[in-house]
């Protein structure tokens, strides 16, 4: 049998080319997902483990004694650690953000990773010397110049210096959340990755600037200790312990590596996990083929295997015959998919490194070589399952007369009251889930949505003709004979039509229902951003440690013909009997930077010491405008009054839920949060230019750990990843949609190589051969158009549901329909369809006339 199947497979090669690339490209979707996603894991956790290897033991602060503030490990702690037998080197450490700039006084780097440090070199004790000249700092190896010995002088690493163009010995501008300062760079050094990330900046302070900056004096964050030769880090822990101040505690560098790689690798997981889904969408597309290609080859080998029968084999045996088949184009194609997804593997690791994301030598594990071998293999055999248990129950006599009619779909065949029953439920169980399933929705809909699937599947066969129905028309107007041939061709087997035209339901499914989510959420996210954003440009921290002050709102109303005013967060507040924040502005500015809509009252309140309150807040609290409120924060009470009524949304990045002048806050809060600072321009001035952007910048005294963002720059930072997410989904879906295509092309090349007679026929009647060409390419753009138009109405209701389960926790959330994607995503599907087309077409075309009316 193994015999007979290989050479069936060498015989019927080309027939099986469309079924084997489709398998080869699933499994490459699926092996490129895998190794790309383990390769980056492993990456980030070497990279975020690297170093520690170097450090015995951390000392660092696990409690703040009696509930006071985090003050941090006094410095001196080192001396008397580095007296202990056994430590080398003892090294203080304090870390905080800082940003650098380029000689544009734009902000350096990838990422987030902005890191700022001190350099502790040792002294001939082998503690931290005070000068920095009498030894060197191990976590830093210097290639140019040395570490910082003055308060003026900073460090930097070699990527950042690199990409700034920056020299030892040139001026560097950097910003750590407090006032920017100017630095003479006084070397250029490489480091450990788990302190420097790809992408990222490290900058190097003296400890006293460090302590300065992101510490208090005479304090350090951690203390760092090396081992002498011999000297375990379990045994130096036990050492060191014995000195640790009340609150403090010890831990090896080993152990600290082990928490840092998980972390950095399970941050990568998601991803991996979003690609893996997609590559298994691939390959349930590529099932379709798959079985639909089997059909039609057992359809045109009835004959060979009915000679089989006659010959003595049983039924198992040809149904083992045609699965040997399958395992063989399986086995084949799976094997060359895992060799390209391993190219494409590689070629993305080196594409695609960032900060968050970096790049490391290729992992390709035993289970994903066994795993992808079987996932491409196993899903060939499922999909040729049922045409090979068909093969069982073809007659010996009546296949010898070489009789292949197809079954036609009928309302009252098994498959489709199956598929009706399925689909009903289906739909009721996602209506259901997403009316009032409440907290498991989306589990409900996630059933529903099988089932709907699978139903809607089952009826495609029956679905094409009513479809090809709609379509006639409009066909027979613009192509009225090859129109009419078209429709035939295309109803003549509605299993296989419905059968191609699945693939690209399912693939279509899924991007439409991405893009009506996607939609949705961005109009919601623009809506509660930009929406109320009135002003020209927005100014925020652009690092970790950088902190809005009032200093900062004073120095931006510096800028010529700019309106100011400051969002300054007061919290702890209790309202009416309610916890509050309150966001202090300024009354006479605000109105020009943000749009209250009012539901009641005058904003104008607010300049006579009473609050504006959103809608969402005052219904929750049952307060109305003239409301008077008891307010307490810490020791001071009073009352205040509601002067106003405002819509906005809970999710809203800008609107705050309760707004008072900042003479109101002051009362209770003399030093509230300034969450952002909002700028607006006078025409007369220039308005929102290019120098009014360098006038505000430098107002704000040239930081680059202050980001000044326009009104773009700040639609992208709150609603920019949705569309830069989707898009990378829809590119991940496209390709499914490739498979789908390779469907088609095998669909219409085996139904032309069934149809020499009839095309020959067509031919000698004076059909010429671009009819034909036109014929086979209206055939496959119906078939598009079908699976398509089928897809998307399923994914809008998909989308639909799945956004209902939003509202209740997103206030505000409405559906959206982007017209634009969802026809885009049709156009696709049916130019996929048409190139698909191109080479049965040709190849109809071609039928030599003489040849084709005399085949059997």
């Amino acid at each position: 049998m193994f015999r007979t199947a290989l050479r069936n497979v060498l015989a019927h090669k080309a027939r099986l080319l469309m079924t084997a690339l489709a398998v080869v490209l699933g499994v490459a979707f699926a092996t490129g997902s895998l190794v790309f996603s383990q390769t980056r894991s492993d990456a980030a956790a070497e990279q975020a483990s690297a170093g520690y290897d170097r450090i015995a033991v951390n000392v660092g602060v696990d409690a703040v004694p009696d509930g006071g503030a985090p003050t941090g490990l006094d410095e001196r702690l080192a001396s008397r650690l580095a007296r202990v037998p056994g430590v080398a080197h003892a090294a203080n450490r304090v870390d905080g953000s800082a940003a650098v700039a380029d000689r544009n006084g734009r902000l350096l780097g990838d990422g987030d990773s902005h890191r700022g440090s001190n350099y502790a070199p040792a002294d001939r004790h082998g503690t931290e010397g005070t000068d920095g000249t009498d030894g060197t700092d191990p976590a830093y190896r210097f290639t140019a110049g040395h570490g910082p010995t003055h308060d003026d002088e900073i460090a930097l690493d070699a990527s950042t210096a690199a990409r700034g163009g920056y020299r030892v010995g040139d001026r560097v501008r950097v910003g750590t959340g407090q006032a920017a300062a100017t630095y003479r760079l006084s070397g250029v050094f490489r480091s450990d990755g788990h302190r420097l990330t790809d992408g990222g900046t490290l900058t190097l302070f003296t400890t006293r600037t460090a302590q300065r900056l992101f510490a208090t004096p005479g304090h350090v964050q951690s203390i760092e200790l090396t081992a002498e030769s011999g000297i375990s880090a379990p045994e130096l822990v036990e050492r060191v312990e014995k000195l640790l101040p009340k609150g403090a505690g010890a831990v090896t560098g080993a152990t600290l590596g082990r928490i840092q790689a998980n972390l950095a690798s399970s941050d990568q997981d998601t991803m991996g996990q979003i690609l893996l889904g997609f590559s298994l969408v691939a390959m349930f597309v590529a099932a379709f083929l798959i079985s639909n290609t089997f059909t039609m080859l057992i359809g045109r080998r009835t004959r060979e295997l009915a000679l089989l029968r006659l010959l003595g084999a049983s039924g198992r045996q040809v149904r083992r015959i045609l699965l040997a088949e399958s395992v063989l184009v399986g086995s084949v194609a799976s094997a060359l998919g895992l060799l390209i997804g391993t190219g494409v593997a590689a070629a993305l690791n080196r594409l695609l490194g960032t900060a968050s994301s970096p790049t490391g030598p290729l992992v390709l594990s035993p289970a994903t070589l066994l795993g992808t071998m079987l996932l491409g293999t196993a899903t060939t055999v499922v999909a040729a399952w049922l045409p090979a248990r068909r093969a069982m129950s073809i007659a010996p006599v009546t296949a010898l007369t070489g009789s292949d009619t197809p079954t036609p779909a009928t309302a009252r065949s098994p498959r489709t009251a199956v598929g009706t029953a399925l689909t009903g439920i289906g739909v009721l169980v996602v209506v259901y889930g997403a009316v009032g399933a409440g907290s498991d929705a989306r589990t409900v809909i996630g059933l529903g949505t099988l089932l709907a699937v699978v139903g809607v599947l089952g009826l495609i066969p029956l679905l094409a003709r009513p479809f090809v129905a709609v379509l006639r028309p409009l066909l027979l107007r613009i192509s009225p004979v090859q129109g009419v041939l078209a429709t035939r061709n295309t109803t003549r087997d509605p299993r296989r039509t419905g059968a191609t035209a699945a693939a690209l339901t399912v693939a279509l499914a899924l991007a439409s229902g991405l893009s009506v989510l996607g939609a949705s959420a961005s109009h919601y996210l623009e809506r509660a951003t930009t929406h109320d954003f009135t002003a020209d440009y927005l100014v925020k921290p652009a690092v970790d440690s950088a902190r809005l002050t009032a200093a900062n709102t004073q120095a931006a109303a510096g800028t010529p013909g700019a309106t100011v005013s400051g969002l300054n967060q007061s919290t702890g507040y209790v309202l009416g009997g309610s916890p509050a924040v309150l966001t202090g502005v300024d009354p006479t500015a605000v109105g020009r930077l943000m749009r209250y809509d009012l539901v009641g009252g005058s904003f104008d309140a607010l300049t006579r010491g009473r609050i504006a309150v959103a809608d969402y807040k005052a219904k929750e609290a049952g307060w109305h405008v003239g409301q008077s409120l008891p307010v307490r924060r810490g020791g001071k009470s009073g009352r205040v009054t509601v002067g106003a009524i405002y819509r906005a949304d809970p999710q809203s990045n800008l609107l705050p839920s309760i707004t008072a002048a900042d003479s109101l806050v002051a009362r209770y809060d003399e030093s509230p949060h300034t969450h952002v600072i909002l700028v607006a321009t006078d025409r007369t001035s220039g308005g929102a230019s290019p120098a009014t952007y360098s006038a505000l910048t430098h107002a704000l005294g040239d930081d680059p750990a202050l980001a000044v963002l326009d009104r773009s720059a700040v639609e992208d930072e709150y609603s920019g990843d949705i569309g830069d997410q989707l898009d990378i989904f829809y590119a991940l879906l496209t390709m499914a949609a490739l498979i789908a295509g390779l469907g088609v092309t095998n669909m219409l090349a085996l139904s032309v190589l069934e149809r020499q007679k009839e095309i020959g026929t067509l031919r000698a009647v004076g059909l010429a051969r671009a009819q034909v060409t036109r014929m086979i390419r209206w055939e496959a753009l119906i078939v598009g158009a079908f699976g398509a138009t089928l897809g998307t109405l399923l994914g809008i209701f998909l989308g639909w549901a799945l956004g209902r389960t939003l509202q209740d926790t997103v206030s505000g959330y409405t559906l959206v329909l982007p017209w634009g994607r969802l026809a885009a995503g049709i156009a696709l599907a049916m130019t996929i369809a048409l190139l698909a087309s191109l080479w049965p077409a040709r190849k109809a075309s071609r039928v030599a006339i003489t040849t084709a009316t005399s085949a059997a």
